[in-house]
């Protein structure tokens, strides 16, 4: 495990890809060095200088994510921990609690390394002044509503249930004067996909402004798109509302039942690298090769590396957009947030022949909570495609299909805007993204380019309507 972080991309040939080696490297003056030489080459074509161009703004994005000098880093842990030395600071980041990165020789520590530093290191939270709150959601441990599902499921033999239904409003507000007043913001808002069994019944109810787009069923990062105007001195708000009846999963799967992968045309291409994100480095494979051993029953496998994964503890994450390998990242850093732990938990069950595909969108729960979130499916025969959520983890209970309840299993209080990746969006949008591999806050943009995460907010509210669809 590492602080810093480290160069692990897949090797990219060419010109660009010794550019990313250098942003990823820290080496920036380097890299904009090479940037600005490419895009005076008028010959440049199209595609090749919105590469250079989006290195480029990778690097701006990497500095509003390594913001800190170490004096700020260190008064932000001070703050919490009292007479704090520079030794104790100093052994703390050595460790790779606190995350930084080298940028043209001079160290700067991610924004949101100081927080994580209590997630990840115990010493440093028994020295925490007041007790840190938690962020997790009341399904991440062991409820009485898993235990529902389990007996549900036994009792029914069925893997969809306890359907309920909800109004969901989201919303995204982009600050007053972000853009000059008149000018027309483009604004993709997340929306649900259509999925039998898991989120049925959907139905568009209203928008602010009232004309939208919503992007075709099967779209793999469905949205709905609007267009405002903006007003001098005031924030401009966007908002969606709809109705979705969304079911819980869970199959018990009997591991002497699991028979070898028949790889099918459809399945093949779940099994598969897919560059930058799932490639099955060298250190993926020793890592795999040591979780593994010599088990060779899918299910079994499956198991081991959802164990292993899921003791890489969660830590907030930096925006994926500046990651150049997401699963090699979490892999070498020894943290990840959900998407980071989904997707490296996706590319050792691939490197293994066991299929998977992506999903994400928003989690909620019987309260207030929210959250954006990412989880998975694997594919195991005979039983076919059944969920996992590595980043929830294994629950404390005595009996091991509530225990196991994440990989088999999901909770009905979550809403999949997403089907995989990396997907266009729909319409198209001409800026570069402020997330060009998950969908989960928004996306907005003016003929001046893209707004970024700085430029607005956003918000999801879920009320429960019944236990069962509406006619």
């Amino acid at each position: 495990m590492t602080g810093a972080v480290g160069a692990h991309a897949p090797a990219v040939p060419g010109a660009i890809g010794e550019v990313i080696r250098l942003v990823d490297a820290g080496q920036f003056t380097s890299a904009e060095t090479r940037i600005a030489i490419a895009l005076a080459d008028q010959s440049l074509a199209p595609e090749q200088r919105s590469a250079y161009a989006w290195q480029r703004e990778r690097m701006r994005r990497i500095r509003l994510d390594f913001s800190l000098d170490r004096a700020a880093a260190e008064a932000r842990v001070r703050a919490q921990v009292a007479e704090l030395s520079g030794a104790e600071f100093a052994d703390w980041d050595a460790h790779g609690y606190l995350e930084h990165l080298l940028i043209d020789g001079q160290m700067r520590w991610f924004r949101r390394g100081t927080s994580n530093l209590f997630l990840l290191s115990e010493a440093a939270r028994a020295r925490r002044a007041t007790p840190m709150a938690s962020s997790d959601s009341p399904l991440q441990t062991l409820n009485p509503y898993h235990v529902e599902v389990v007996a549900a499921a036994r009792q029914s033999g069925q893997a969809h249930l306890l359907p309920r239904r909800f109004h969901i409003t989201q919303s995204l507000t982009v600050n007053a004067d972000a853009v000059p007043d008149g000018e027309t913001l483009r604004v993709w808002i997340p929306y649900p996909q259509e999925l039998p069994g898991q989120q049925e019944d959907l139905r568009f109810m209203a928008s602010v402004p009232a004309a939208h787009q919503i992007a075709p069923a099967g779209t793999a990062q469905r949205t709905v798109y609007l267009e405002q105007r903006a007003r001098k001195g005031q924030p401009t708000v966007f908002k969606i509302d709809y109705a979705l009846t969304v079911y819980a999963q869970y199959t018990q799967v009997d591991p002497a039942r699991v028979a070898a992968l028949k790889l099918t045309p459809d399945l093949a291409p779940y099994v598969a690298e897919r560059p930058p994100h799932i490639v099955f480095t060298q250190a993926m494979r020793v890592f795999s090769r040591q979780i593994v051993g010599d088990e060779t029953n899918p299910w079994r496998i499956a198991q081991k590396l959802y164990a292993a994964v899921d003791a890489i503890p969660w830590a907030g994450a930096r925006e994926y957009s500046t990651i150049s390998n997401l699963s090699d990242y979490t892999l070498h850093a020894g943290h990840g947030d959900c998407g980071q732990q989904t997707l490296l938990l996706m590319t050792l069950l691939r490197l293994n022949g066991i299929p998977t595909r992506w999903q994400s969108g928003a989690m909620f729960s019987p309260g207030d909570y929210w959250n954006i979130h990412d989880w998975g499916w694997l594919y195991i025969a005979p039983y076919g495609w059944l969920p996992m959520d590595v980043t929830f983890g294994r629950l404390a209970s005595a009996d091991a299909a509530v225990a196991g309840f994440y990989l088999g299993g999901l909770d009905g209080y979550r809403v999949a805007f997403n089907n995989d990746y990396g997907q266009p969006l729909v319409p198209a949008k001409h800026s570069f993204r402020s997330d060009n591999v998950d969908s989960q806050r928004g996306e907005v943009e003016w003929q001046g380019g893209n707004l970024y995460y700085d430029q607005w907010d956003y918000d999801f509210v879920a009320k429960p309507l019944s236990s069962t669809p509406q006619p």
